[in-house]
């Protein structure tokens, strides 16, 4: 059992749905991250999805992608983003702790380095966009050895033949990605993803939560009512982007997170 366990059994106990937010580790500088992080568990997350950047995301949209190349220009690196973990495990102790990115940073040093660093710095688990699971052996499974949760994307495009093999190795929680394209770049209504969540939870007893294109508290609640969570991203790292300070930036996380609970 990882933290990822104990807080969806937590929140079933409560009746309640998880909300999930990402931010980018660095954006704009790593100290008004650390400081949006911080406060995000006061704010009421559930999980913390925390950026890896990287200088060639496929699967994200402009907002996502401006905001990993600040934290590059601020000198980010995947030292920093263990560092900042830390920093959130050190003062919330509870917290699951996801870290989201691309394979090339964690490959260039070296897996098993990697998995005890990440050990080390209290995280719980990974998204790992671009490693789809004909490449278990290269990271997912040393993942899962290592007793860290390996959490993977289903899609739209994610049919009945396909989904065998994709929930195969997955934990923690599957991540329906509500829209075909990329992040920030629209959205789909509940009782359109409806009907696939209920595929995938029939295929499953992870929960299933969803992402992309969640913009509101209003939205937060009606896709956390179909769905086991919702998971924003884009909505916040805008807010980042625009300058807004931390406290407006987790007033709106606040209000988010009060949407999925309601549901």
């Amino acid at each position: 059992m990882t933290r990822i366990d104990d807080k969806f059994r937590e929140l079933r106990n409560d009746g309640k749905k998880a909300f999930i937010a990402y931010i980018m580790a660095g954006d704009p500088n790593y100290e008004i991250s650390r400081e949006i992080a911080l406060g995000l568990p006061e704010a009421g997350v559930d999980i913390i999805e925390l950026g890896l950047p990287f200088t060639d995301p496929m699967a994200d949209g402009p907002t996502i992608q401006l905001a990993g190349q600040r934290a590059l220009a601020s000198g980010q690196t995947l030292e920093k983003t263990l560092r900042l973990a830390s920093e959130i495990r050190s003062a919330h102790p509870s917290i699951p702790i996801v870290l989201m990115g691309y394979y090339n940073p964690i490959y260039n040093r070296g897996v098993d380095r990697f998995l005890g660093d990440l050990g080390d710095s209290g995280t719980d688990g990974m998204i790992i966009v671009d490693l789809p699971p004909e490449e278990d052996q290269e990271l997912c499974i040393p993942a899962i050895e290592a007793g860290f949760n390996f959490i993977r994307l289903a899609t739209p495009t994610t049919d009945d033949k396909r989904l065998p093999t994709v929930l195969r190795n997955t934990s923690g929680f599957v991540y329906y990605v509500s829209i075909t394209g990329i992040t920030g770049a629209g959205s789909a209504s509940a009782a359109e993803i409806a009907p696939d969540v209920k595929r995938i939870k029939t295929a499953t007893d992870l929960p299933v939560c969803v992402g992309f294109g969640i913009k509101s508290p209003e939205m937060a609640k009606s896709i956390a009512g179909i769905s086991d969570g919702a998971v924003v991203g884009s909505s916040i790292v805008a807010m980042i982007e625009r300058g807004n300070g931390t406290n407006q930036i987790l007033a709106f996380v606040n209000q988010l997170s009060d949407g999925a609970h309601q549901a």
